[in-house]
């Protein structure tokens, strides 16, 4: 699924081509399911006619922000990719929402799962998502403290815990393990025994990994491209995951894999000491 990193860089990419365009209508959609709210005919009359003033990312939300007041929110989940194309380019299989623009111009919705999920918000349904979802981490109102009083009391396993979207908003599995590799933090450790030392070293090394992330263009490991269809780099510079019997970069012995929350953690036994019992 992709992650802050890349929900971020896709974003990124899709202003230039989209920014100043009017959607013209909906040209296809064949899986109307993938449409939340509101209906379908009223969503497909609604967003025809909107022009385009900005895309951005909350938690891993894709934002069209458009005129008239109205929002169009897109969550790519598993496999989704949003890509610009031009008129004359055929539609894969699994393209199931293309919008059209002015430039002739048309966004690809690609999911091939069918997870992804479409929603046209006003002023409230854009503040409901917003408070569904816990601070931004890269916000640089995000502080140590912050992050202090939200793990205090808790019990919960810090991994489980950092990937909860209404705790901190955008962190997913492979940027946990990163970042407490880099904390030297056992993912199986409860919050709150996570001492001040560590909780500055855990603040430090979110922000670390996920900016990293997005200075290598996001982690490309199945379906995610950004919307040039271009693939990230950051894969190739993985600390922990996914390198399970690797050495690791610090001390040398290999990296372990277990499953936390149904999730594939990657660690450092060494560097990441369990907790106590």
């Amino acid at each position: 699924m992709p992650e802050l990193p890349e929900v971020e860089i896709i974003a990124r990419s899709l202003a230039p081509q989209l920014v100043g365009r009017t959607i013209l209508g909906v040209e296809h959609l064949d899986w109307e399911r993938m449409v939340e709210t509101p209906a379908v005919d009223a969503f497909c009359r609604e967003i025809a006619g909107r022009r385009i003033l900005g895309a951005r990312r909350r938690a891993k939300w894709l934002l069209l922000d458009l005129d008239a007041g109205l929002t169009l929110a897109l969550h790519l989940r598993m496999s989704g990719r949003l890509e610009v194309h031009p008129p004359d380019d055929e539609a894969r299989v699994h393209v199931h929402l293309i919008l059209r623009l002015d430039d002739q111009q048309r966004l690809f919705f690609d999911d091939e799962r069918k997870f992804g999920r479409a929603r046209l918000l006003d002023a409230a349904g854009l503040a409901a998502l917003d408070a569904a979802y816990g601070p931004e981490p890269l916000d640089d109102r995000f502080t140590a403290a912050d992050l202090k009083r939200m793990l205090e009391g808790r019990r919960t396993r810090i991994k489980p815990l950092l990937l909860d979207q209404r705790v901190l908003a955008g962190m997913g599995n492979i940027y946990a393990s990163e970042a407490l590799w880099l904390a030297r933090i056992h993912p199986l450790t409860p919050a709150c025994a996570i001492e001040a030392e560590g909780v500055t070293a855990l603040h430090a090394a979110i922000r670390q990994t996920l900016t990293s992330a997005i200075e290598h263009e996001g982690s490309s490991l199945r379906n995610y491209r950004n919307g040039y269809g271009l693939r990230g780099q950051n894969q190739e510079h993985f600390l922990a995951y996914d390198r399970r019997g690797h050495p690791c970069q610090r001390c040398g012995t290999p990296i372990e894999r277990i499953v936390v929350g149904q999730r594939s953690t990657f660690f450092c036994p060494a560097c990441q000491p369990s907790p106590p019992t």
